[in-house]
């Protein structure tokens, strides 16, 4: 069974005509991109965004990412895009559910693995810096 997550975060995707192929059915490629909205939610969910890990000192690299696609999604049709932190500790893995906003049928579940690099280094963390874990550990109270 997939992990829930500690926290998620619900973004609403209406899918636009350049998003579409001439089957007017998603191209695979754009499914990364609404799982990029999802996870911006989540870290503005978090109060720390990619500026706040930039300001930090750190970048974070995706260095895996994992998709099934069940069913295609179609051009203006309302998706829910949910991002679930699953890890944070060692690595930021989110995982997400892309489903039809009206009937909540699941189209897509996806993973995404991210680490910290410290910018000035370049050298992957072993473990997430301080700050990110402490930004998560505030809003843990508020997932009850």
């Amino acid at each position: 069974m997939r992990s829930q997550g500690a926290l998620h975060a619900d973004t609403e995707i209406l899918v636009p005509f350049f998003d579409v192929d001439t089957m007017h059915v998603v191209w695979h490629g754009h499914y990364v991109k609404y799982l990029e909205v999802a996870r911006c939610t989540l870290l503005d969910q978090l109060g720390h965004t990619y500026n706040h890990m930039l300001e930090s000192g750190y970048a974070w690299p995706v260095i895996d990412l994992q998709l099934r696609y069940v069913r295609g999604a179609v051009f203006g049709q309302r998706l829910n895009v949910r991002a679930s932190l699953v890890e944070w500790e060692n690595r930021l893995k989110i995982n997400y559910l892309i489903s039809d906003a009206a009937t909540g049928e699941r189209l897509t579940r996806a993973s995404t693995v991210q680490v910290a690099v410290d910018i000035t280094t370049r050298e992957m963390q072993l473990a997430s810096p301080k700050v990110f874990i402490d930004a998560v550990q505030r809003c843990l109270p508020c997932a009850d």
